[in-house]
């Protein structure tokens, strides 16, 4: 170990501009030696979104998301089950992190590249938030609705994944967390405005249906 240190420092003093990543949180190779001395960690080879949840959820406990790596491949998911989930899934579970796109572009279709676009331009708006702010842990994720929060001044993401909805029953609200209680907050996505004491004890909703469905909502503090 102490040898791979040395090598690190080696590098890192010739190539100052290079961006290093350990390998892997899976493998249990992620301490705080190793995260002095590189950017970012490649969080594990499981890339599955809903997987990714859960290992997410583990990793955030000590590490922060600027250096949890999380990509976003290919549907059906070909390494590990075979389990096919939207754009709009994979996406929004790899922003919890530091985005990555790992899947194989030249089979994408025109519009699943232009979709992309979109949710790639959208992360680098919230990536400031995502990376820097206060996490909070909303829900876990154990087999329904799981949530995120992030808070960074006066601005709050929250990225919300439905696993499955169960007998029609309605998704419950998510009491969001770091909020003055006493200011408003508008939502970039509808326009909508909400008192801080209103989604603290009441909750948000975020309108999710069915199965692997996800939302990303963003509040500005007015």
């Amino acid at each position: 170990m102490h040898g791979l240190y040395a090598l690190l420092d080696r590098l890192r003093a010739a190539h100052p501009g290079v961006a290093f990543e350990s390998c892997s949180g899976g493998g249990g190779r992620i301490d705080l030696g190793v995260l002095s001395r590189t950017d970012q960690v490649w969080t594990s080879d499981n890339t599955d979104p809903l997987d990714r949840l859960a290992i997410q959820h583990g990793f955030s406990q000590i590490h922060p998301a600027r250096v949890m790596a999380a990509w976003v491949t290919d549907s059906p998911n070909a390494m590990l089950n075979r389990r096919a989930s939207s754009l709009r899934f994979r996406f929004v579970s790899a922003m919890a992190g530091v985005l990555g796109v790992g899947g194989d572009l030249t089979k994408w279709t025109e519009g699943e590249l232009d979709e992309a676009r979109e949710w790639v331009g959208l992360y680098k708006e919230i990536r400031p938030v995502v990376q820097r702010g206060d996490l909070y842990r909303l829900r876990p994720p154990e087999g329904g609705l799981s949530a995120v929060q992030y808070v960074l001044g006066g601005e709050t993401v929250v990225l919300a994944w439905l696993q499955a909805q169960r007998y029609g029953e309605p998704v419950p609200a998510l009491r969001l967390r770091g909020l003055d209680p006493t200011a408003s907050y508008e939502c970039l996505e509808t326009g909508e405005v909400h008192r801080g004491v209103v989604l603290l004890h009441h909750g948000l909703r975020v309108g999710l249906r069915g199965d692997l469905d996800a939302a990303i909502v963003r509040l500005k503090r007015k």
